[in-house]
């Protein structure tokens, strides 16, 4: 039902004017009113020429003598609300009910190519609660983008150098006694982050030291030998030193080897990673080309910067006095070689606001060293997590760990289901399967049905009620849904429910409703896209099953005696399931079949 277009050849055969498209405002009809639809007629009363409530009537008289499924309407003040025929709705319920991908658009061959990053560990500590809303939001990112019929790389930088990846390594050579993941029992990325917090402790211990002899916390930093040692290691590795780059390439193996299983855990992947550690001379070369052009300059102490006064900024820093380099001369090579292995139509960075700056600055970075995709480049900003106790914080080892949360989850999910009874009568193996599927459930919803541009605080028991807006509220629905379904097709008196189209038939508001709601989830897919909002489809999906759950109690399915009306209710459900396990797939939760 292309409304908005019909209104438009309404409008163009009533008043002998065109109207753009745009003008033609739709929204759904406020509850408290008839209707469906209703159109916002003020944008049209300079091509009517009459007051609000004339131009609603004669677009309303107009639609009823021209189109048989606009069955009535009714007009407040500058608001022309639409009913649309229960024959329409059903019609509407038969196209959804044929297309097994409802609302999903397939990529054509000459679609836009999309590329986005998220992830971007450090391999100096193992994933925490930030990364998980970090990878959640890049993978629903690209799955929403796929499903509007764009191609997309899933693409991760790994920080695997720099000065903070040597704090672990000289920490590990300092106290290890050799200790490896095997020996200690820990995933390798624990092992690791554990030396990075006892490289600060025993810093932050010899600050003190310094400053109780007399010193400044400026001198104290300057004169650190624990930190000097750090600087030397990360030189030794840049120059290429065997003994530090053997030691680095153990302990990243370990670390790589842990976030695999987290990534796994989580169910979230990539197509291509590429490493800071080969990315960075690229971003070298780019700032030499800049010196030579005189976009860049360089500084007494040997160090390079970009002047950006003229764009409204400062001086940014592009190469260390040194000669080390720094994140932004890392993201500049990493660019070029993603521009360089694909053709990319458009560049998104998942990364929290608390880089706006930075992204701001590569883009304009970019732009000056003569690459075209600068300008074009999107910072996917999001806001930051927290839990109910407050921030957290690597160095301190106060950090929530990502592998701990997703066991904590399924287990809470396990030990809640059994206390309402949902898993009564399960093999123990099932009682694990629906645990994990409900307990990662309610992690990835509870995060991705909050505008990610918000920061948030995220509850790990108020995040798994089989009540309210819950992944587990919403899984539940699903399984319901199916256990109906079931239900039908296992009486024996009754033949299996067939997808045979619907012939028209009354409906309640409610059920009109459930369809109408159905309608609504292609045109959700695309706002969630245009918007970098995966909420929209989380809270379109708990809308939905709101409303489904309304009308399954106030209607009966099974029991209803008009055979016709009972087909229709279940094929209903079908497909309220059906788009429950379609949107849910797009934010990379999986639905039980039972519970």
């Amino acid at each position: 039902m292309n409304i908005q277009e019909l209104i438009r050849n309404t409008i163009s055969d009533l008043y002998a004017r065109e109207v753009e498209l745009s003008q033609v405002q739709l929204q759904k009809t406020k509850k408290e009113y008839k209707g469906h639809i209703t159109l916002v007629v003020f944008p049209l009363l300079k091509i009517s020429q009459k007051n609000p409530e004339q131009t609603a009537q004669e677009i309303g008289n107009f639609l009823i003598k021209k189109e048989s499924f606009i069955s009535e309407f009714n007009v407040i003040k500058g608001f022309l609300n639409l009913t649309i025929a229960p024959a329409r709705w059903i019609d509407v319920l038969n196209e959804i009910n044929a297309t097994p991908e409802y609302g999903i658009r397939k990529a054509e061959k000459d679609a836009p190519l999309i590329m986005i990053e998220y992830s971007s560990p450090n391999t100096n500590k193992p994933l925490h609660l930030g990364h998980i809303r970090n990878n959640l939001l890049g993978y629903t990112l690209a799955e929403i983008m796929k499903a509007n019929g764009y191609k997309v790389v899933k693409t991760n930088i790994v920080n695997d150098r720099g000065i903070h990846i040597c704090k672990s390594m000289l920490a590990w050579e300092k106290w290890g006694n050799g200790e490896t993941p095997e020996s200690s029992g820990k995933k390798g990325d624990h092992l690791i982050g554990d030396y990075y917090v006892k490289f600060d402790k025993a810093y932050k211990k010899e600050l003190s030291e310094l400053q109780s002899a007399g010193m400044t916390q400026q001198e104290a930093e300057e004169k650190s030998a624990l930190m000097a040692e750090a600087r030397e290691m990360l030189r030794k590795w840049e120059a290429g030193d065997p003994e530090t780059i053997a030691l680095w390439e153990m302990m990243n193996a370990w670390v790589y080897a842990g976030f695999d299983e987290t990534y796994k855990a989580l169910g979230v992947d990539f197509d291509k990673i590429y490493y800071e550690s080969k990315t960075y001379t690229e971003g070298k070369k780019e700032v030499e080309k800049g010196l030579q052009k005189g976009i860049f300059y360089r500084k007494e102490d040997g160090s390079v910067w970009a002047n950006l006064t003229a764009d409204g900024l400062d001086d940014k820093l592009l190469l260390r006095a040194d000669g080390t380099s720094v994140y932004m001369t890392q993201d500049l090579g990493t660019a070029k070689l993603r521009f360089d292995d694909y053709p990319i139509d458009k560049m998104i960075y998942v990364v929290g606001n608390e880089q706006n700056y930075h992204f701001q600055v590569l883009s304009i970075l970019l732009d000056k060293l003569g690459f075209e995709f600068g300008k074009g480049l999107v910072h996917f900003s999001y806001g930051m997590v927290e839990l109910p106790e407050g921030k957290m914080k690597s160095r301190e080892g106060t950090v929530v760990d990502a592998d701990d949360l997703i066991k904590e989850m399924i287990s809470t999910a396990k030990e809640t289901a059994q206390e309402l009874g949902k898993l009564d009568g399960y093999s123990e193996e099932e009682i694990n399967k629906v645990s994990r599927i409900v307990g990662l459930g309610a992690l990835k919803y509870f995060i991705l049905k909050v505008d990610p541009r918000k920061n948030m605080v995220f509850n790990p028991k108020e995040s798994i009620d089989f009540n309210g807006n819950t992944g587990s509220f919403i899984q539940y629905t699903y399984a319901r849904i199916q256990s109906v379904l079931r239900k039908y097709n296992e009486t024996a008196a009754v033949e299996p429910l067939d997808f045979a189209p619907l012939q028209p038939l009354p409906l309640s508001s409610k059920e009109e409703a459930l369809i109408q709601l159905l309608s609504e989830f292609p045109a959700t897919i695309k706002e969630a896209a245009d918007n970098f909002n995966p909420a929209l489809i989380a809270n379109y999906i708990y809308d939905l099953v709101k409303e489904y759950n309304q009308f399954y109690h106030d209607y009966s399915i099974l029991k209803e005696e008009n055979e016709e009306l009972k087909k229709f209710r279940l094929v209903l459900s079908h497909n309220v399931g059906k788009i429950i396990k379609t949107g849910f797939g797009l934010l990379g939760i999986d639905v039980p079949e039972r519970m």
